[in-house]
């Protein structure tokens, strides 16, 4: 009696299979390390200038803060919001699964340059909102205040960052060419009456000083007192703008706030559309949660008060109020490469960018 049947010569793999096999391994290996290690990005817009510029390719950390689980399970590797630049969804949000982070080796800190998804589009998935970067410079139960573009935390200023820049007002005694603004990193620039509006740093500032052609060059603030419509919670009794701004405390877990005009007028958005209760309703400054009306709120997560390094023209957390915590996807950690859009061919690549850290 034979227990053991003579097997056969395997049949060789064919080479689409072979094919196959190793494309699936790959997408399998570059979601698990886009997933729990790092992740690439690109710089957009012109928000984190100069520190950042348009057209930098970045990685960000998923280590440092934790990773998040995933939350909309069906999506197609490798994808976020869409099909390429097809406009097809890459994502069914039939299915929504709870988020926890998993630890990470440190802590969001002030002065760190974070990913994070936009809190205000609230017509995707949290894990699948368009990714954001800013630099955090208020923490959980932080209480800030801008005062002459100066940021303040707990009363004591914050450091001006290298790459920090503001709005300054250039009177000339000639037109400028571009090749001058570019000579001094300038990117941002518009010709207004006897001068230029430019966007550029403290230390520029003060070189462009020394200029025989330049007669006269001063920030440009908006004043104390004058109500900014754009600017969250501005109103007649907070009459802020993005020059001067707050107090305000920024939300922790376990925080508990009276409920009151001013403070539903700081944390509404918050509230609403954070903390993961089914219903709130705010009528004549009273809270209703879930059908029940209450005094105070304790807050259920941290939140984060975010700026962009370009002062002035950087639409972040004065803009649309505080970052929660579940929406924090990394830290920004290197400078894969960087690519000038304004240029073309090789002279496109700003080789003094290629892989450089970001501090």
């Amino acid at each position: 009696m034979k227990f053991f049947k003579k097997r056969g010569p395997t049949q060789p793999i064919s080479k689409i299979r072979e094919w196959c096999n190793a494309l699936v391994f790959a997408v399998i290996v570059a979601s698990l390390v886009r997933w729990l290690v790092l992740e690439a990005f690109t710089i957009p817009s012109s928000s984190m200038e100069q520190t950042l510029l348009t057209g930098d390719f970045i990685f960000v950390s998923k280590l440092h803060y934790g990773v998040r689980t995933p939350k909309t399970p069906l999506q197609i590797p490798l994808t976020h919001q869409t099909i390429g630049s097809t406009g097809i969804p890459s994502y069914l949000d039939w299915v929504q699964l709870p988020q926890y982070r998993l630890p990470g080796c440190s802590h969001v800190k002030r002065g760190d340059q974070v990913v994070f998804n936009y809190p205000m589009e609230l017509d995707r998935p949290i894990d699948l909102r368009t990714y954001y970067i800013k630099r955090c410079v208020g923490l959980p139960g932080d209480v800030l205040h801008i005062s002459n573009a100066q940021v303040y935390v707990n009363d004591m200023p914050q450091p001006q960052y290298p790459g920090l820049q503001y709005r300054y007002y250039l009177k000339t005694t000639a037109t400028l060419p571009d090749r001058f603004f570019r000579q001094h990193s300038i990117r941002e620039y518009s010709p207004v009456q006897a001068g230029y509006l430019v966007y550029t740093t403290p230390d520029t500032a003060t070189q462009l000083e020394s200029i025989a052609f330049i007669q006269e060059i001063h920030r440009v603030v908006m004043p104390a007192g004058m109500a900014d419509s754009q600017i969250y919670s501005s109103s007649a009794t907070c009459p802020w703008n993005a020059d001067h701004f707050g107090p305000i405390t920024v939300p922790a877990r376990g925080m508990t706030i009276p409920v009151n005009e001013r403070t539903l007028m700081q944390y509404e958005r918050a509230i609403t559309y954070h903390e993961g209760h089914r219903d709130v309703q705010i009528n004549d400054n009273q809270l209703w949660i879930d059908g029940q009306q209450v005094a105070s709120y304790t807050f259920q997560q941290d939140y984060y008060f975010v700026m962009g390094d370009n002062r002035h023209n950087s639409a972040d957390a004065r803009f649309w109020s505080f970052v929660p915590e579940d929406h924090i996807v990394g830290k920004a950690v290197l400078i894969l490469f960087s690519l000038d859009p304004s240029k073309r061919f090789l002279s496109k690549i700003r080789w003094r960018r290629v892989c450089r850290l970001i501090n």
